[in-house]
């Protein structure tokens, strides 16, 4: 029997959060290729419409952080488009005046919560409003491997929200299995996108000091991500609920990095 993998997720609809860059961008397009209906879910409406055109899908403007603007993109999508099956809870920041414990101040540390925690909570709420009655759907949030290793490179509160990612997705995982529901949190190493980008060139040190703890001696490409997502939206994961899906290049499992 010849499986197509290149349509695993054919007429599913899909949500991405922080689609118009980064992961969330890759994703999108790794979804679509797969046959997915993808919906771009972002707060930049000309980025967002211009993702959404790409992927000949629809494009929603939406501030996760805010309950009603969430409960309007998940019910909206689901009246429009028939269902939500797949929700990719990706949005995410990591500001500048996020660092070390001594210096963050608590507006600070408020808007990466926000952000980064209340947006999942309030998303992963919103698609179990739809999959529930459904008996199936994936969720997959993104958390870290920050989640899983101290770094004395500090983002106090984003180290913090990715570990309540993870406790959430655990949680989720394990409370909606039975109902046909899987969810599972993408724990990514660092990769190359905007927003790592835009923080490491302010500080070429700090950067080439966490390059270097990872075994592979690169950065991860947004490509490799949304493959580790569209493998876990897929039926080919279907026996994978509640884990931190590690895609890192070996850095938490590292003792000593190859020379």
């Amino acid at each position: 029997m010849t499986i197509d993998l290149t349509q695993r997720l054919r007429d599913r609809v899909a949500i991405v959060t922080g689609g118009a860059s980064g992961i969330g961008l890759a994703t999108a397009r790794r979804f679509a290729a797969e046959g997915a209906r993808v919906v771009i879910a972002d707060l930049d409406e000309t980025t967002g419409t211009a993702a959404a055109a790409e992927v000949d899908g629809v494009f929603r403007q939406v501030n996760v952080a805010d309950e009603a603007s969430v409960n309007a993109l998940f019910d909206g999508v689901a009246a429009e488009l028939g269902s939500v099956d797949i929700a990719f809870n990706n949005a995410g920041i990591s500001p500048a005046d996020d660092d070390s414990i001594e210096t963050t101040e608590l507006p600070a540390w408020d808007r990466v919560q926000d952000v980064n925690l209340k947006s999942v909570y309030l998303c992963s709420r919103a698609a179990l409003r739809h999959m529930v009655p459904a008996g199936r759907g994936s969720i997959i949030n993104t958390a870290s491997f920050v989640a899983l290793l101290g770094s004395a490179t500090s983002q106090i509160s984003y180290t913090a929200s990715k570990g309540g990612v993870l406790a959430l997705t655990r949680e989720l995982g394990v409370q909606f299995a039975r109902q046909g529901i899987r969810v599972n949190a993408l724990c990514p190493g660092p990769v190359n996108t905007p927003l790592l980008q835009e923080l490491f060139a302010k500080d070429p040190e700090r950067a080439q000091r966490r390059l270097v703890h990872v075994p592979m001696g690169r950065f991860a490409e947004p490509e490799e991500m949304a493959a580790a997502v569209a493998f876990l939206a897929s039926d080919d994961a279907s026996f994978i609920t509640a884990t931190a899906f590690v895609v890192d290049g070996g850095i938490t499992n590292a003792y000593v990095t190859p020379l």
